[in-house]
């Protein structure tokens, strides 16, 4: 896939809209996984020490309260550059307060789903984001399977690239296109809705499927299990995949208050051997409630066996990607996305709204 690369642009000088995800802040507005922040500043400090005026944008989920000023106060301890935060939400203001940047300064402006204009895809307000630079550049992967103005309206109006973490995921996950085999494909967490897609996509190149984690739920009750009560169960036709024999589901389940909460030592001492003889593996969803105290046991063994396997490793999904990292192996992984459902969408279809309108966009 042939996308324009920020490095391959003579950025001084420019004010470069950059778009990034740090959607890391809890409901309570604190900062709660700096990954996602650490994975840009490289892109960020690239441009700053090419005298490009970098305009940060990113937003935060419904319902998260705060500020993204904790995430520049962030940036300003960890960063070579210091950042300015802009809590101006109105955007002609903005245009005044950016109207005088210096090469190499870098601002951060407040949540974009603030303006009503950003998840509606505006086309004046993505015309009145586009005044602020001269240069787009996407560096939110997480982020860019969302049809906002932001991910797909700026790229109609600016010269557009994309930055290095969003270059490094495309080449992380194309590679699950042309695995080795035997390929191991490990799915769970919720949403059953958003991964059919990807299951029905790997049920033609995977050789094993594992569901698990409450994702599995549906199909424990179409096997005719009593999953009535569980968490995340929800009402979607799963009866095609039934009888595939590539699909694995758990053979037993750890439960609470009558609830699935966990794959239990059954099913776990199935999954290993298959681990341990894979070529290529692929994991996307936890294996139970990891919030719960004890329930995230059969997601921890799963991530050992896998990240002590001689396969090529690939992980994504927040809650995932947050279990190994609070066990301290992710650098045991080949390579582990920022992404969730972006990462989903991708494997699904192979491209993101945001990709294509980097595509598409005039250079």
């Amino acid at each position: 896939m042939m996308i324009p690369s920020i490095k391959n642009f003579d950025t001084k000088g420019k004010r470069i809209i950059l778009r990034v995800d740090f959607n890391v802040l809890s409901s309570e507005g604190k900062l709660e996984d700096a990954r996602r922040i650490n994975k840009a500043i490289p892109t960020i400090e690239y441009l700053h020490k090419k005298g490009a005026k970098v305009i940060l944008i990113s937003h935060l989920s419904a319902g998260k309260n705060g500020s993204l000023s904790s995430v520049a106060d962030y940036l300003n301890s960890k960063a070579s550059f210091q950042v300015k935060f802009i809590k101006e939400k109105n955007i002609d203001n903005i245009k005044k307060e950016i109207v005088g940047l210096e090469d190499g300064e870098v601002v951060l402006l407040e949540n974009i789903r603030m303006h009503k204009g950003e998840e509606e895809n505006n086309p004046d307000f993505a015309k009145s984001l586009a005044e602020l630079g001269d240069v787009y550049v996407n560096e939110a992967f997480s982020a860019s399977h969302r049809n906002h103005a932001s991910v797909v309206g700026l790229p109609k109006l600016l010269p557009s690239f994309v930055g290095f973490v969003f270059e490094e995921e495309i080449r992380g996950l194309q590679s699950v296109f042309s695995p080795e085999h035997p390929f191991l494909f490990i799915i769970g967490g919720i949403k059953i809705e958003t991964k059919l897609g990807v299951l029905d996509k790997f049920l033609n190149i995977a050789d094993k499927i594992f569901i698990g984690g409450a994702l599995a739920n549906g199909f424990l009750k179409a096997r005719g299990f009593d999953v009535e009560n569980s968490v995340a169960y929800e009402k979607i036709s799963v009866e095609k995949y039934l009888n595939n024999q590539k699909i694995i589901f758990p053979e037993d389940v750890r439960k609470k208050d009558g609830k699935n909460y966990d794959i239990g030592e059954k099913t776990i001492i199935k999954l290993l051997p298959l681990i341990q003889s894979a070529k290529f593996i692929l994991w996307n969803g936890p294996m139970g409630n990891i919030e719960e105290d004890d329930f995230d046991k059969g997601t921890k063994i799963i991530a050992e066996a896998i990240a002590n396997s001689n396969a090529k490793t690939i992980i994504g999904g927040g809650d995932t990607v947050a279990v190994i990292d609070d066990m301290g192996i992710l650098d045991k992984f080949s390579f582990v996305s920022t992404a969730g459902g972006a990462m989903l969408e991708f494997l699904a279809n192979g491209t993101l709204p945001g990709i294509e309108a980097i595509i598409k966009s005039k250079i």
